[in-house]
């Protein structure tokens, strides 16, 4: 238990230090998080992050990482984005006959798919962070939510759980310690929400708070089925008591494509 607060608090320090510095600290800081992540996923199907197929997991996620003036700015090609990643699709699905099928189409779709997944929740992350003015505050105003979420749910769940809400996946959830996650969520955005309005109605910031709590929490849901199906405790090691990146940023990068496609952010 002391190791896991020890670990929990100098990168809870770090991760904010981060968002206030912004720019460049921050995107290099979710770059590296966003590296150490895909190689957790790689390394859960067995293919090593310096091999042919690991090396084009990495650039596709890296591809999906960048924002979009960074790649028009220094790719050397005229192609957009999304061009060049059905590209790396391609070269995966060749590697699949190069290799006489010991790269099965079974990782190539792992993948790619895992290249959309920590890809897209970074780059989100980057570009909430991005945003003039309220970039700073709505970051720390998803975060808040989260950790309150988590922390409530756990809280909430050990005093009054009876229900479980999803066994196969997570036992130790229940439906009681949910609610309560997001009961808590709406009361201190709303807190928040009051000393710093960082959206323009409340509406909308209750809206963002209840999509992000509830879909925090099928974030984790999310990765915990991965972990269960690829038999592994944890994502990774790097946080000792805490496990991986991927274990620590899985809701987050859940969360923010879905506030960026419903246009909440």
């Amino acid at each position: 238990m002391k190791q896991r607060i020890i670990t929990g608090l100098g990168f809870g320090i770090v991760f904010i230090a981060m968002v206030l510095l912004g720019g460049w600290y921050f995107s290099a800081f979710v770059v590296v998080a966003a590296t150490m992540a895909m190689i957790e996923l790689l390394k859960m199907k067995k293919i090593r992050a310096l091999s042919l197929r690991g090396i084009v997991g990495l650039v596709s996620m890296w591809l999906l990482l960048v924002p979009t003036n960074w790649f028009e700015a220094f790719a050397p090609i005229q192609y957009t984005k999304v061009e060049t990643f059905i590209f790396l699709i391609l070269v995966l699905l060749m590697l699949t006959v190069l290799t006489k099928n010991q790269f099965t189409f079974d990782e190539v779709g792992f993948v790619v798919v895992s290249s959309v997944y920590v890809g897209f929740g970074f780059h989100y992350l980057i570009m909430t962070r991005d945003v003039p003015e309220v970039g700073m505050w709505l970051v720390f105003f998803v975060i808040a939510l989260i950790w309150t979420t988590d922390s409530g749910a756990y809280f909430i769940g050990k005093a009054m759980g009876k229900r479980k809400l999803w066994p196969d996946i997570s036992p130790n959830k229940t439906i009681e310690g949910s609610l309560g996650g997001v009961g808590a969520a709406v009361v201190i955005g709303t807190i928040f929400y009051v000393s710093y309005p960082v959206f323009p109605n409340y509406i909308t910031a209750l809206l963002v708070i209840l999509v992000t709590s509830v879909f925090g929490q099928l974030g984790d849901l999310v990765e915990s089925a991965l972990k269960r199906h690829y038999a592994v405790k944890d994502s990774g090691n790097v946080l000792p008591g805490h496990g991986g990146v991927l274990d620590r940023f899985d809701s987050l990068i859940y969360v923010m494509p879905i506030l960026h496609l419903l246009q909440l952010i």
